[in-house]
């Protein structure tokens, strides 16, 4: 009778601690489970949570991507400085002048650059559309050179935008009070000088989008060749998201 009553005090207690070896069990293996989950202290993400993060990245809707040539880092590429721009300006271009009716009177000729087939004038603030004669070659070859190469990649639909020509003395100390990257000595005053954006084309059919990574690094090409061949000097602008572009 003795061992009878203590086994049924003894039993009780040996399920108590059986369901306790149990839950603690299981805790240990939950804990392992977060730990094997976590790497560096920070979780993994689950593959939903993988799958949503990379359809943020998916290229948007209607716009496409083209194959372009790897050049190397462009800001360190094109940096011609403005010390080198500014000799070849001033060996191939006029004398700065105080207003464009005094152009006209110079021997030295400037031609007036409009938009065409090749590139397209952006509103000029702070600039006159005029380039001495090499110089408007140099963009309408950059232009025709920059449609020809995206057409060759499946591309259309999309000229350079010019943001930026001949200044005047004038216009550089307009300029110099809203961009403080803007000096005196100016090549744009020799008419040699202009700026394509790299930030902004001028897209004829918004049906036919282009990355915009894409047009810079294609622009990018162009230039490249052109100034291995001896045709211009070429400086990345980062703040005013343009090419400075000086002809030779």
């Amino acid at each position: 009778m003795r061992t009878e009553g203590l086994k049924n005090k003894l039993f009780p207690r040996l399920c108590a601690l059986l369901i306790v070896g149990i839950l603690i069990g299981e805790s240990a293996c939950g804990n392992k489970d977060k730990e094997e989950a976590t790497i560096g202290g920070e979780e993994v993400p689950t593959f939903e949570e993988v799958e949503g993060a990379n359809s943020l990245n998916s290229p948007v809707a209607g716009v496409r991507s083209i194959r372009v040539r790897n050049i190397g880092p462009l800001r360190q590429v094109f940096n011609d400085s403005n010390y080198l721009q500014l000799e070849a300006a001033r060996r191939l271009g006029i004398e700065p002048i105080s207003d464009l009716a005094s152009a006209y009177n110079m021997r030295r000729p400037i031609v007036k650059v409009e938009s065409n087939e090749f590139y397209q004038i952006d509103s000029l603030r702070h600039s006159v559309p005029y380039l001495v004669p090499e110089a408007a070659i140099l963009l309408e070859d950059i232009g025709r050179n920059f449609i020809d190469s995206l057409s060759s990649r499946g591309g259309d639909s999309y000229r350079i935008k010019v943001t930026s020509l001949l200044r005047t003395p004038e216009t550089v100390s307009r300029l110099r009070r809203v961009n403080v990257n803007a000096t005196d000595s100016s090549t744009h005053q020799y008419a040699t000088t202009f700026d394509i954006s790299y930030t902004n084309f001028y897209c004829l059919d918004e049906t036919r989008q282009i990355n915009q990574g894409d047009l810079k690094n294609l622009l990018g090409e162009v230039l490249y060749d052109l100034r291995k061949n001896g045709r211009c000097l070429v400086k990345y602008e980062y703040k005013t998201g343009c090419f400075h572009v000086t002809a030779l």
